[in-house]
């Protein structure tokens, strides 16, 4: 069943992005959980492999099983240090008055506005009891409400029933959108990394967009992330920063605004997670990006989907799994006394190579018809996916093929990167530049 249901995923991916299911698999992941996980983690490196191959002419490609989960845990192993913690002190899972919920705040702001609704200081004892004195549904709405995140624990028929799960589950899995704007199609593909020449801004936080403009630099885009001037996330830079430049810009002043308007103007592809309306604010409205580079390829990411009540709520991959009923049933499979989340963050990997398939696949159609085009995608929507997948992962009598980590020198310690979860004959998944601190470089293209 579970096999069929991975198979199932490919082919829905195929038809939506127009590229032929040639990857084979092999190996198993084992991912423990009430879901296939590894079977999503194989599916959405396998649509990457997928578009790769197409893109270079209909290569052999194939989707090591193993790999794949390594690469939803880390593709980064350091060698005798550590990252910091990913999450705040605060964030977490609590009970409330009637049911659980789902504190995120990881950013400064985020935890501020949780506090401010709690009405105490940040500390994790008095922050439980706060919310036990709380409805969750209560407590969700103002937090949300004050500017924060938050989830409270709902069943997957509870989701499902709702009018933000049935607008979710009418989306499609990826929303492929050609533009009417014709431009040269561009140069030839190099068969052995066949981005080269291919200019990717990044205007994605943790962790699915990251983890998709990681997948294209390892194909050989030139990847420059942008962030504003105050924001960090220390503990997944060194494993999302693999192969990219990486700079800082106040689009909030004219000059910086400015100067984004120019590196999209000389962009061919654009990976961005804001909040519908965000990029308006900053002058980079869907209508003038199309006006500053005819024919870019716009991949955007969404929590909660792009219809329906909640298409602009923030959230994130452990608050989506909190909403949809995951969480719930990974705490009734293990029957625990709190909710049980995936054992990776799968939503955001699983999102975000299904994201660099659909740039791949955008990238292939520009060449032929000289039209851009948008997708777009949503945690909420890859959850529905993982939802109907249920059993244990598949397991192959062919292991995969051994593979050795590959070395590299990092500003925090020596680090390796593990071997690629996927092959495509002839080509290269390499990172030209290692891991860099947020900031490191300047904001312009090599």
């Amino acid at each position: 069943m579970t096999a069929d249901a991975e198979d199932a995923l490919r082919a829905e991916v195929a038809r939506l992005l127009a590229v032929p299911v040639r990857a084979t698999a092999d190996g198993t992941a084992g991912l423990a959980s009430p879901f296939a996980v590894g079977a999503l983690a194989t599916a959405a490196v396998a649509a990457f492999a997928d578009a790769v191959a197409d893109l270079t002419g209909g290569r052999g490609a194939a989707v090591h099983r193993d790999r794949a989960a390594q690469w939803f845990r880390s593709a980064l192993q350091p060698d005798g240090w550590a990252p910091p913690p990913s999450w705040d002190p605060v964030a977490g899972d609590y009970a409330g008055s009637d049911g659980w919920i789902r504190l995120h705040t990881n950013a400064p702001h985020h935890r501020a506005a949780a506090l401010r609704v709690l009405g105490v200081p940040a500390e994790r004892d008095l922050v439980a009891a706060a919310v036990a004195a709380r409805p969750v549904a209560e407590l969700e709405a103002d937090v949300v409400e004050a500017g924060g995140c938050a989830a409270r624990m709902r069943t997957a028929a509870d989701w499902a029933a709702s009018p933000e799960g049935l607008a979710v589950a009418a989306e499609p899995l990826i929303d492929v959108r050609p533009s009417e704007a014709e431009v040269d199609g561009g140069a030839e593909v190099d068969p052995r990394c066949p981005l080269t020449g291919i200019r990717v801004l990044d205007l994605t936080r943790v962790l699915a967009g990251p983890v998709a403009t990681r997948a294209l630099a390892g194909v050989g885009a030139t990847v420059l992330r942008i962030d504003p001037p105050d924001w960090d996330e220390p503990g997944v830079v060194p494993d999302v920063t693999l192969g990219k430049r990486v700079a800082r810009l106040d689009a909030g002043t004219p000059a910086g605004r400015a100067r984004l308007q120019e590196l999209l103007a000389s962009a061919d592809v654009l990976v961005h997670g804001y909040r519908p309306g965000a990029l308006e604010h900053l002058g980079l409205g869907e209508e003038e990006r199309r006006r500053l580079r005819p024919g870019l390829i716009d991949v955007v990411l969404d929590a909660y989907g792009w219809s329906g009540p909640w298409s602009g709520r923030r959230g994130f991959d452990s608050l989506v799994q909190m909403s949809t009923g995951i969480a719930e049933a990974g705490m009734r499979d293990a029957e625990a006394a709190k909710p049980v989340p995936l054992p990776v963050q799968a939503l955001d990997h699983a999102t975000g190579w299904l994201m660099a398939a659909a740039a791949i696949a955008l990238i292939r159609d520009r060449a032929r018809t000289g039209r851009g085009g948008s997708a777009r995608l949503s945690l909420a929507r890859t959850a529905a996916a993982l939802l109907g997948m249920r059993g244990p992962d598949v397991a192959s009598p062919v292991p995969s093929p051994a593979g050795e980590p590959t070395a590299i020198p990092t500003p925090w310690g020596p680090a390796a990167v593990a071997p690629a979860p996927f092959e495509v004959d002839g080509v290269a998944f390499r990172f030209d530049a290692g891991p860099a601190p947020l900031g490191a470089d300047e904001p312009e293209w090599p």
